[in-house]
């Protein structure tokens, strides 16, 4: 690594790849540029434009004389993150640092509890872990945070290991988090009117019944990441009794003026129609915190400052955090603190 460039090599000595493409997230096309055959390495080479952030996920995509391809980790390279498709490969930029409680000695760890609870409008169940500080009693009234495709925020972004450790530390107020699995995520989180609806008026009456919470939308904050956080931002605007605040982290907030890379995917024109509504109102009457994070080399960042722009001229108590990474759950779960702390702190504090 240098302090311009990042150097990718895979070895081939046999000659046996076709081609090989860098697959990342920071610039398009996602599976390119294209490596280079350097014939005194006897490996596939390319030279990275080193990106504005603190780390880089990637994986090396291969093209065989067949045609066919496959992803890859980097095997000359350890180091991994995990995500719901997979493990990718890492560098990290010299003063990287994960966060201070990832290191924390463990104590007190809290109870999960696994249960479902039914979505009659969407047909289904959803998967629910509830967590619990220690030694809680089931009775006990405390705030709820309730988190979109909550299992993969606990199993990738250590959501519950956070808990665990600021609990302890007595950096956060003791609360119990709802980690909600979705059912057909790409329908019901893309701004529709059934699934706000269901979270509203089904969803959550059923979790405070396995999670007894204080009185009233302030003891309730929800969060999500890409399109789970445009699902929460949804469900708020309408029907604004649901949350007291919200943490939302690169939502995926498309418009066509930002967005039109997107605009394939299915639901583009109902997310963009939704956002058309957040973007031009003139105000709002019902205003809550919200803390906004995304990525500062995501395609996400121009719709988030735009949101960002739209809420704090209506009155919301909002920031936007820019974190030094891309669309992943480590760079989610970076954020946690001190960002998601204070607003706990601000909210139940």
């Amino acid at each position: 690594m240098e302090e311009s460039k990042i150097t990718f090599a895979l070895p081939d000595a046999e000659r046996d790849l076709a081609a090989v493409r860098l697959a990342q997230e920071i610039v398009r096309p996602r599976c390119g540029p294209e490596f280079r055959w350097r014939e005194e390495a006897e490996a596939w080479c390319i030279d990275f434009l080193r990106p504005d952030a603190d780390r880089m996920e990637y994986q090396f995509q291969l093209e065989h004389d067949s045609g066919d391809t496959e992803l890859i980790c980097d095997p000359s390279n350890p180091l991994r993150a995990p995500g719901a498709f997979g493990d990718k490969s890492v560098v990290e930029m010299p003063g990287y640092e994960p966060p201070s409680w990832m290191e924390a000695p463990e104590r007190g760890v809290g109870e999960i509890r696994h249960f479902t609870i039914r979505n009659r409008p969407l047909r289904g169940r959803h998967d629910v872990l509830l967590w619990s500080p220690p030694g809680t009693d089931p009775e006990e009234p405390l705030p709820l945070l309730i988190a979109h495709d909550g299992p993969e925020y606990g199993k990738y972004s250590s959501l519950t290991f956070m808990l665990d450790r600021l609990t302890d530390a007595g950096s956060i107020p003791r609360l119990r988090a709802a980690l909600v699995a979705p059912l057909d995520r790409d329908q019901s989180y893309s701004a529709s009117a059934t699934y706000s609806r269901s979270l509203t008026h089904e969803l959550i009456p059923q979790l405070l019944e396995q999670a007894p919470t204080p009185h009233g939308r302030r003891m309730r904050i929800g969060m999500g990441a890409s399109l789970g956080a445009l699902a929460m931002l949804h469900a708020h605007r309408r029907s604004p009794a649901t949350f007291g605040a919200l943490f939302l982290q690169s939502g995926s907030y498309f418009r066509q003026r930002y967005d039109r890379q997107e605009s394939g995917f299915s639901r583009f024109r109902r997310i963009s129609r939704f956002m058309g509504e957040v973007l031009t109102a003139n105000e709002w009457l019902h205003p809550i915190p919200v803390t906004m994070t995304c990525g500062t080399v995501e395609e996400n960042l121009a719709n988030n400052r735009a949101t960002f722009r739209a809420l704090e001229a209506q009155g919301y108590d909002v920031k936007l955090i820019e974190n030094r990474d891309g669309h992943n759950w480590v760079g989610w779960r970076d954020t946690f603190d001190p960002h998601l702390v204070d607003l706990l702190n601000r909210v139940w504090g």
